[in-house]
């Protein structure tokens, strides 16, 4: 899964051309991906500074057409700090730097922010990029929409049906016999395929889905803390700052303060 790239020093500089960052052959090849809709792909040196997007990228953060016409001028040297809100640039910065260290990530199924709050399942993969010597110089990465009956995550077995029912039902309980239901198979089955295609139990991935709609909640409604815990699934404000607090590192309380904007907290949308 490893790209080899020239050799070039380890931390490369923003001046350096993309040709030689990634190699003739490569700048010539990821014109393709340009030609791929609803795919955002890209290259990150190991500051995290985009080198290199595609147009589907582009277009996902495009405010209006003089974006598009500007091209890679617009993203070249920026960092998903410049992009993003700073929760999911903080995340976007985890996964990079564990891929630094040479871990790729394979068709990891998760929920990805929308630029209106909104949340959807994507499909994920990221990859470093070596230097000819062996060192790892930047990463790669690619993203797209979760559809349904995607091979790439559950082959032969129908998850839209159940990834549709955990989005919509996630503040109630939910069994696993019950989702092992909507896909059509036994108990024992359903929860060893969705391990093996979602890298997850299917109440961790149930629980990881009520945390990012609940530190949703937290960015963008007025909600307090013990109404957000109860509208996302939790038993109580105890239980939610406990869970909350082990998956991001944080109380809901001091990720509030921390990346509210004071403006954002005007809808209450992102529950409904």
């Amino acid at each position: 899964m490893n790209k080899t790239v020239p050799d070039v020093e380890s931390d490369p500089p923003q001046s350096m051309s993309l040709a030689r960052f990634i190699g003739p052959q490569g700048a010539q090849l990821i014109s393709l991906f340009d030609c791929i809709e609803e795919v955002q792909v890209w290259i990150k040196d190991r500051q995290g500074r985009y080198r290199w997007v595609n147009r589907a990228f582009l277009m996902y953060y495009a405010a209006d057409a003089s974006f598009l016409d500007a091209g890679l001028k617009q993203i070249v040297g920026k960092t998903d700090y410049d992009l993003c809100p700073a929760y999911l640039a903080d995340q976007y910065r985890s996964d990079d730097e564990r891929v630094l260290t040479g871990h790729g990530i394979v068709d990891r199924v998760e929920l990805v922010g929308q630029r209106d709050g909104r949340a959807t399942w994507n499909v994920t993969n990221k990859i470093p990029l070596r230097a000819a010597k062996g060192r790892v110089v930047g990463t790669a990465g690619l993203t797209r929409r979760l559809k349904e009956r995607d091979p790439a995550v559950a082959p032969g077995i129908k998850f839209g049906p159940v990834l549709d029912y955990l989005r919509d039902h996630f503040r109630e309980s939910i069994s696993n016999s019950q989702l092992a239901r909507l896909a059509g198979l036994s108990v024992r089955a359903f929860e060893r395929k969705f391990q093996a295609s979602l890298h997850a139990p299917p109440q961790q991935y149930l629980r990881k889905l009520r945390l990012h709609t609940a530190s949703q909640a937290l960015l963008f409604t007025e909600q307090s803390i013990v109404e957000v815990a109860l509208s996302c699934g939790f038993a109580d404000q105890s239980h939610f700052t406990r869970e909350f607090h082990r998956h991001y590192g944080r109380t809901p309380r001091d990720y509030r303060e921390r990346y509210a904007h004071p403006t954002a907290a005007l809808t209450n949308t992102i529950l409904s």
